[in-house]
């Protein structure tokens, strides 16, 4: 199946300086950028036809391509002054590298690369900034069983806070941690029908416009994952995740072990 890759967005909340125009799925986490570490999950279980949806700092995303060095995440051999690579990451990747906008939202993005999809029933996709270590397959195959347009990966809630149930009086009935509320939060892993096509207007998003008519619909479904789910919204959180594989503690490097997480 196709994968789409949202990376085009500005990524705010990921910047550290005025200066600094890389998006945000080129963040590095180890010794390659988040984008690659989602692609690799991807193609860790056959899925390696790729679509960037290209906007801000597109030329970072390209230059790494382009200039795409093997010898960083495997084995060779020197000889007589040759590179002999044991084990390659990319070669059987296909990339299309779309433009589709500065300024373009999610939903706007996917409409621009729809003809890229070959009029592919069901393809997959992902806002390329958020690592897991959901078991992909099932994913797919419950989807596949379902009459849906479209199925969203959801996640508990990772916020830190507390929710405060107050009364009337203002006596404090009780403190609950958020991510203890029987409440879901969207993961950003998407199986997609083309029926979801039919619900994004001219610069409409895909889970504001596309999921919400679909659910009202009756036509989408989640997958809830319990497993290692991780955001990089901010430099603080994407620090965590690069400290965690200096430490080889990277549950979302599936290629790096059997299994592929824990789902309910």
């Amino acid at each position: 199946m196709k994968v789409v890759l949202f990376c085009g967005g500005y990524g705010m909340r990921m910047r550290s300086g005025a200066a600094d125009d890389v998006p945000k799925p080129m963040a590095m986490v180890g010794p390659r950028p988040l984008i690659w570490h989602v692609m690799r999950y991807y193609a860790h279980f056959g899925h390696t036809e790729f679509i960037l949806c290209l906007g801000y700092g597109a030329h970072h995303i390209k230059d790494f391509f382009l200039n795409y060095e093997e010898t960083t995440s495997n084995d060779f051999v020197l000889r007589g002054g040759r590179t002999e690579l044991l084990s390659t990451d990319i070669a059987d990747w296909t990339i299309t590298f779309a433009q589709t906008g500065i300024e373009s939202p999610i939903g706007e993005r996917l409409r621009r690369v729809r003809h890229h999809l070959d009029g592919d029933e069901m393809f997959l996709a992902n806002y390329a900034d958020v690592l897991t270590d959901a078991p992909l397959p099932e994913m797919i195959d419950r989807f596949a069983r379902r009459d849906a347009g479209a199925s969203m990966m959801v996640v508990p809630p990772q916020s830190s806070f507390h929710c405060v149930d107050l009364g009337e009086d203002g006596l404090v009935g009780g403190i609950t941690a958020v991510s203890e509320l029987p409440l879901w939060e969207n993961g950003g892993y998407f199986v997609l029908r083309q029926e979801v096509f039919d619900h994004i207007p001219e610069n409409g998003d895909l889970v504001a416009d596309g999921c919400a008519q679909l659910a009202k619909r009756g036509r989408l479904v989640a997958h809830r994952h319990r497993g290692f789910w991780k955001p990089t919204d901010t430099v603080k959180e994407r620090a965590a995740l690069d400290d965690a594989y200096a430490r080889g503690d990277r549950p979302w490097a599936v290629w790096e072990r059997d299994g592929a997480g824990v789902s309910a």
